[in-house]
């Protein structure tokens, strides 16, 4: 066969399979046109189960906090201090680019002093003077673990149950099976701080929808006055124009569906329409004028500041508030390789407050029972220092093996801390939660069965903990 007349047969085929019809996507537009229009409605038949959550707000921590520093206590550390790690507890295990060629692996024990709180006796920093105040809100888990030992396939893995980019986050999974309870706002909303350590590369997919619809994707919110690009009407074009202007493309992507039957037409039709009533609901969920004074006090000095981790914090209750599902907040800095002591302080300094003011918050609305609080990072840092341990200062580096993390609120027992790590903080001794443990927790806990949230791509029915997973049953309520 001649190149041109396989070229026309390839093209005769293309043309086929465009035109076919598979009957789901003109389904999926006629749910999109405004005689039938459920923008919040999720995927059929959940949740599987009484949830007892709604929706879930995602503290993450983006670089790695340090566990040593901040919930896992180890007072016989002192007596190594300057010590070489033994080969007995690292066991070979492999180390990142930074610290394979150091010839010494000083312990470096905590310069920060640790008690108990509330009823439960947890043990938490001195950092943490505002999250001691809730301690009997939050389930504290130590021996959390992850495969990942650098940045971008850790956060990828804690966001998306895959280290490889391509599938789709948490938020966009709930999205896609739960939807959401406003149809006038995104049903997962991403925000985005700085902190005052080092920043590490974040990239968008952490909130993407991977090989889900793409109208299931995080939509970001910036600071500023206009949370969502291009949200506002440009000087002299009225919102009457706008939705002229909108009823007329509509009207010509539904006739490019009909004739292509290509899915991410109806999502495009589908998120204008988003973007139309957000241009009514989001001024009105950014504008923080009508919170009293005692709200920005709760949540500290920073809680004025648009773009701060407290002030995100403060419009993440207003969009749970709203009923959007899913909303996370990614707060940068805590890749801590040297200074450590330093750029903690930071770092909770910002964080602190916001993260007891939010559970205080939203538990004096009556919010809490239905909303899950999570907090964490992509992984924890090593008990030996990176480059010189001095009296006043250490690094460290990444360390997957074990690392904490905590949840609060809906169907999770509060007063809770869950694994032990050993002496040195370095391997897990009881209890492990992997990440494919910590979703199937947390779909849980909104009535998901985790094993049965599917997606169909490429003849293999994925889902968000792949096919691992386990619900930690001592965390639930």
């Amino acid at each position: 066969m001649d190149p041109l007349q396989e070229r026309r047969l390839l093209l005769t085929r293309r043309h086929f399979f465009s035109r076919a019809s598979t009957g789901l996507g003109a389904a999926a537009l006629s749910s999109l046109l405004p005689a039938g229009l459920r923008a919040g409605a999720g995927a059929s038949g959940l949740p599987h189960f009484a949830p007892k959550a709604k929706r879930v707000i995602y503290l993450f921590q983006h670089g790695g906090p340090s566990q040593l520093d901040l919930f896992d206590y180890k007072p016989n550390l002192h007596a190594q201090r300057g010590k070489d790690l033994p080969d007995s507890v690292r066991m070979g295990q492999r180390l990142t680019g930074m610290t394979a060629f150091q010839t010494n692996f000083p312990t470096a024990p905590s310069i920060f002093r640790f008690r108990q709180h509330g009823k439960s006796g947890m043990c938490l920093s001195e950092l943490l003077p505002h999250l001691s105040g809730v301690a009997d809100e939050i389930a504290l888990i130590r021996s959390m673990h992850t495969e990942a030992i650098n940045h971008d396939p850790a956060v990828t893995f804690l966001q998306t149950g895959f280290q490889l980019a391509g599938r789709p986050s948490m938020g966009s999974w709930l999205a896609y099976g739960l939807g959401s309870e406003n149809q006038d706002l995104p049903s997962f909303v991403v925000m985005v701080s700085q902190g005052v350590g080092g920043t590490q590369a974040l990239a968008d997919r952490s909130w993407g929808s991977g090989f889900l619809p793409s109208k299931y994707q995080g939509v970001k919110f910036r600071s500023g006055a206009d949370p969502v690009l291009y949200l506002s009407n440009p000087p002299g074009y009225d919102e009457t124009a706008r939705r002229r202007f909108l009823d007329d493309l509509a009207r010509l992507n539904e006739l490019k569906f009909k004739e292509s039957q290509d899915p991410e037409i109806s999502t495009r039709i589908a998120q204008y329409e988003m973007a139309f009533r957000m241009q009514s609901s989001v001024p009105e969920l950014a504008d923080l004028s009508k919170e009293p004074e005692s709200t920005f006090e709760m949540y500290g000095p920073d809680a004025r500041k648009p773009g701060t981790f407290a002030a995100n914090c403060i419009l993440a209750r207003r969009l749970a508030e709203r009923g959007v599902r899913f909303v996370q907040l990614f707060h940068r800095g805590w890749d801590a390789h040297g200074r450590l002591p330093k750029e903690i302080r930071g770092q909770c300094e910002q964080t602190d407050q916001p993260c007891a003011a939010l559970i205080n918050d939203l538990k004096q609305r009556g919010m809490l029972d239905d909303t899950i609080v999570v907090w964490g990072g992509e992984f924890g840092r090593t008990v030996y220092s990176q480059g010189e341990l001095t009296e006043e200062n250490y690094g460290r580096d990444h360390h997957p093996r074990c690392f904490a993390m905590w949840l609060a609120g809906g169907g999770i027992r509060g007063g809770v801390t869950h694994g032990e790590t050993d002496d040195f903080s370095y391997n897990i001794v009881k209890d492990p939660v992997d990440v494919h443990d910590l979703h199937a927790t947390i779909l849980h806990c909104l009535g998901v069965d985790h094993t049965r949230l599917t997606y169909k791509y490429q003849g293999r029915h994925f889902r968000l903990t792949d096919v691992h997973g386990k619900v930690v049953k001592p965390l639930l309520a």
